[in-house]
């Protein structure tokens, strides 16, 4: 099997980089379509535009309708066929983002993707997740390149509420244990290969400064307040789990918390704060040393992530209920068959009832 890894094309990250942007997209067209909400855009689009028309370009607005959906997506096609837009720019949040991605590649032309939160590491991804207008998952578009560009202003980024940033770091949390897995396994990543080795050391930079840092950015953010532990957490949350996870696979953490919504209380919680607990459970199931789970637990009840299923919201074991959640987190395709050894759903039960006592 080859070695394959994938990335964007360019990555920036600077605290006031919206104010550069019409210097960097210039490069890839010069009549963009900018595809923001109405929060968004009034937070931001006044910067956004006098960027723009610093460099001789006049942007076009368009506001997202709120669900990453076909008819959304058909909607701004329809205007695309009418106006020769050279280059899309998404603004916002994950659906938002996704949205824009759809747009371009069916156009064929550049995406340059601009997260106002580091809450996933879903922006550097050729993936966008579709959805029913009414918000139900609908498919996976499996996009043949990564975005053109992705564009992080950590001042923006840092002024999110402080749980955003907390869960990116849950989600970039089992980067480093997923990608360890796969490499073990020898399984075929989301590149379409096996690891290179700077995948691999890109997802372990990333674990290891979330424990350098992660504490330190929460206590800045919960301020409004961008340091340089900031700065570095936003490029873990967003570039180095991103990469990380695009180009070493996913294995246990991320089929746990695809289980964990089966159970109707933890549909308040945000992915990464599941992921955060996949990662544990991850962690019992390959009987990690005990030295290596306190310091996950720890890093986690530091910055706020849970660690068992009563934070979840679930208030009592129901076997048969975690059963379910085995059973899903377990079924053909799930990520969890990427790890180096057969899982079935009576080891995911047993290892989600030990993580959850090692976290109480």
């Amino acid at each position: 099997m080859d070695r394959i890894i994938i990335s964007p094309s360019k990555y920036v990250q600077g605290n006031g980089a919206l104010a550069n942007i019409g210097n960097y997209v210039k490069a890839l067209g010069t009549k963009p379509l900018i595809l923001a909400d109405a929060l968004v855009t009034k937070l931001v689009g006044d910067t956004v535009a006098t960027s723009f028309h610093s460099v001789g370009i006049k942007p076009e607005f368009d506001c997202f309708n709120g669900e990453c959906s076909r008819p959304e997506i058909d909607r701004l096609l329809a205007r695309c066929n009418q106006t020769p837009f050279d280059v899309i720019i998404g603004i916002g949040g994950g659906k938002t983002l996704d949205t824009a991605k759809s747009v371009a590649f069916y156009q064929k032309v550049p995406v340059v993707i601009v997260p106002t939160i580091a809450s996933t590491d879903a922006p550097t991804s050729a993936l966008a997740v579709i959805y029913t207008p009414e918000g139900q998952f609908s498919e996976y578009l499996m996009i043949p390149t990564n975005p053109n560009m992705v564009i992080m202003d950590t001042g923006v980024v840092s002024r999110a509420p402080v749980r955003l940033l907390v869960s990116g770091m849950g989600d970039a949390l089992s980067t480093y244990f997923e990608a360890r897995a796969n490499k073990v396994s020898g399984c075929q990543t989301m590149a379409g290969g096996a690891s290179t080795l700077a995948a691999q050391a890109i997802a372990e930079l990333c674990y290891k400064t979330l424990l350098a840092d992660g504490y330190k950015a929460k206590l800045a953010v919960e301020q409004g307040l961008c340091t340089k532990a900031v700065e570095n957490i936003i490029e873990a949350n967003t570039y180095l789990s991103g990469i990380g996870f695009e180009s070493s696979g996913l294995a246990a953490a991320h089929a746990i918390h695809n289980g964990l919504t089966q159970l109707a209380e933890c549909h308040h919680l945000y992915h990464g704060e599941k992921v955060a607990f996949g990662t544990l459970v991850q962690l019992v199931l390959e009987n990690a040393p005990m030295a290596e789970i306190e310091t996950v637990l720890a890093f986690c009840r530091s910055i706020g992530l849970p660690t068992n299923l009563h934070m979840m919201g679930v208030k009592e074991l129901d076997m048969e209920r975690l059963m379910a959640v085995a059973k899903a987190s377990t079924a053909e395709g799930e990520t969890i068959h990427n790890m180096p050894f057969k899982v079935t759903a009576e080891d995911v039960l047993a290892a989600i009832v030990t993580a959850h006592q090692l976290g109480l």
